[in-house]
């Protein structure tokens, strides 16, 4: 990764950005309750990830020099259409309310990013505000369905590689 390790953001602090161990698990679960709205868990996407490990390499915490925990970032794999296109499917994204503005979710998104396309991953899409990843790529996936309930103005893609996404349409679901 171009930056795992110790690293200061935009003068507001130390953190050290690694990958997710088993015991952190905890931990983050609570970071995402406090960030996401209750039942957060009944959304479609968090049924494509159901019984499915996340892509463990990608799924990253940052904690400052307290060891408190920051922000985290999580990958999924599913699939996309009759072709059964093997894509990642990044989320939750999110950064504990007192550290927001600080870059870490950004800094997380670009880490996370980079040692996708490094592992050869050839794309990754997400259910979220198209003005917030535009900045990272993102566009508006217009022949990827999410399962219901989602709005498909909000289901965004990204090519790691070129023309990654040409061809790629239909049903996301489940990676077996």
């Amino acid at each position: 990764m171009c930056f795992r390790g110790w690293g200061e953001r935009k003068g507001r602090g130390v953190y050290r950005i690694e990958v997710e161990k088993e015991e952190d698990w905890w931990e983050v679960e609570a970071l995402y309750d406090t960030c996401f709205a209750p039942g957060r868990e009944l959304l479609s996407s968090y049924r494509l990830r159901e019984g499915v490990a996340k892509v463990a390499d990608l799924s990253l915490i940052a904690r400052d020099e307290n060891g408190v925990l920051a922000a985290a970032i999580r990958f999924w794999p599913v699939r996309v259409g009759e072709g059964e296109h093997r894509v990642l499917l990044l989320g939750p994204i999110a950064v504990h309310p007192t550290r927001q503005g600080e870059g870490l979710g950004a800094l997380l998104m670009i880490e996370s990013l980079t040692e996708a396309v490094r592992l050869g991953w050839d794309r990754v899409m997400l259910v979220g505000d198209a003005p917030y990843y535009e900045r990272f790529g993102f566009e508006k996936l217009e022949h990827v369905e999410m399962p219901p309930p989602t709005n498909p103005e909000r289901v965004l893609g990204l090519s790691l590689q070129p023309d990654a996404w040409v061809g790629v349409e239909g049903l996301v679901h489940r990676d077996a």
